[in-house]
Formats: C-alpha cells, structure tokens, sequence
C-alpha cells in the first residue's frame, strides 16, 4: 500500500499514487480522514479499507500530480524521534567511534516540508548540510516490546532529508538547534507499507545526490540498530504512538567531511532516493 498526503485546492487530503496520478480519498468517500495521521491512528483495518477504496474509484477522484502541493506525509506528528549515527563509517567520518546505544534527539513539526517544496538556508548559516535517512512510521501503541516483537509495531517506511546547519549543531552539547530551523526536514512523498519491503526495511540501497552527484551511497543493511532493536530500545523508555515517526541516521558522506566542505545553496536541488520506496526531491532557497 502507498499513500500521500498533499493540499489540492487549498483542502489538506491524503491519497494513493497511481502512475502521474493520485486517488483522492476525499473524492471516493467523506468519511475518510484528510489527515494520513489520524488514518494510521485508525488501525491496518482502515488503512487497507482506504487502500482498497482507492483502488476501486472512479475516474473523477483522481487528481494530476502537477495539481497538487505536497505536504510532509504526516503533517504534525505526536513524536519526530532522530538517531544519530546508525551507520559505523558515518561515525567514523565525523571522528568519533560507533556508539554503543542509540544517539537520540528530536525534531518539532515545524521544520517539516513536504516532497518538491523547498529546503530554507537559513539567514543567519552557510553550513546547510544534507542528510539521507529512511523513516519508520509507528502502526499501533508499543511500550516495552521485545526485540523479536519489534518490527510488528511499524506500519511502514518513508524517506526523509534530515538538513542540518553544522555550526548550530556545534554551538551546544546537544544538537537539537541544528536540526530544528524551519523548513529543513523534508518528508515524505510517499509512504509504503511494510508488507512491499523486505523485514525491517533491510538490503535497501539509500542514496543523496546534490545536482545529480552522488554524494551519499549506502545500504539500510549497514545499520548499527536495525528496526527492530531500535523498536525495543525506545519502547523501553517511552511509548510510541501510531502515527509517530522514527528518522533512523544517515550514512557517510555528508557534506562537512568532505574536502573543501559541500553545502546546499540556493538554487541546488537535492534528492533522497531509497530503494524500493521512492524518491524525495527539495530544491534549496535562500531564507527571506
């Protein structure tokens, strides 16, 4: 299962891609939430009612792609939960060892973008950096899951560019305020369902290219905490609600290793791509 979450005549709707298309499920019946949150909220009973209404409608609920403005696939979710260095050679890249327990902080909602909508550099930075990393989306409510049970609490993956302004990220102990600036978290466009993925979302070939240069190339197999450890570990200490969204690192070769150092400017394009899930695109444009 596939869906989106996007405005089309300036109405919040969510829907199933189909070619250069989406099925408004606003159009096929009223009663479905336009809030693809409040719909993961209502369980895979509803999710595969919706999926499957999709699939049956009319030709009057779909909707061209270039109508339509994408919105961070889950607009404002109850947790934005980041780890740090879930890939050893991007650990080692930026100097330190692979961590032994997960390196975790936190996004707000409201440095969330959605899929073509641009990535703000900021006034006050020149050290936008760009960062690749598969995101899991919580199906139902886990507190203290066991590792073997992990996987069965994620209702799917999505695509995430976790921009980052490195002098922020430096200025405290803690990185939040590095990756916390508006309009730096792009997400999204689509999100698909565990079942079309292999488990736990492994073997995944993950990519960042900057103006068609790859600059990121790795593979979801590299994760030092893989989906289900990751499940069990933060079940442990808080409860993760349907609908919460887990950003799981990014691998080596982000832009402030490299010599000279790379980052984003205005009017550079950077695009995720994530095998078998999609692919992510954000121009960059200078903050007004």
């Amino acid at each position: 299962m596939r869906f989106v979450s996007f405005l089309h005549d300036g109405k919040q709707r969510i829907g199933c891609p189909v070619g250069e298309s989406i099925v408004d499920l606003s159009k096929v019946d009223s009663e479905f939430p336009t809030d693809f949150g409040l719909l993961i909220a209502q369980g895979p009973q509803a999710l595969s009612e919706a999926y499957a209404a999709a699939q049956a409608a009319s030709s009057d609920a779909y909707v061209a792609v270039e109508d339509v403005t994408y919105l961070p696939l889950i607009t404002r979710p109850s947790k934005i939960i980041c780890i740090g260095r879930n890939y050893a050679a991007h650990a080692k890249e930026g100097g330190v060892e692979p961590p032994s327990y997960p390196e975790i902080f936190y996004r707000g909602a409201s440095s969330l973008i959605g899929h073509n909508q641009p990535i703000l550099k900021p006034r006050c930075s020149d050290k936008l950096d760009y960062e690749a990393e598969l995101v899991a989306i919580i199906g139902k409510r886990a507190r203290h899951v066991a590792r073997e049970d992990g996987l069965d609490y994620i209702a799917g993956y999505s695509i995430f560019n976790d921009g980052t302004l490195r002098d922020y990220q430096r200025k405290s102990s803690q990185w939040t305020i590095g990756k916390n600036f508006d309009d730096t978290g792009a997400f999204g466009p689509e999100f698909v369902s565990a079942d079309e993925l292999p488990e736990g979302a492994k073997g995944l070939r993950i990519q960042s290219r900057l103006n068609g240069r790859i600059m990121q190339d790795a593979n979801t197999s590299d994760f030092i905490f893989p989906m289900d450890d990751l499940i069990a570990k933060l079940s442990e200490c808080m409860t993760l609600e349907p609908g919460d969204v887990i950003v799981t690192g990014t691998p080596a070769g982000v832009g402030y290793v490299r010599t000279p150092a790379v980052f984003m400017k205005e009017g550079d394009v950077c695009e995720v791509e994530i095998e078998g899930i999609g692919i992510l695109r954000s121009p960059i444009l200078n903050e007004v």
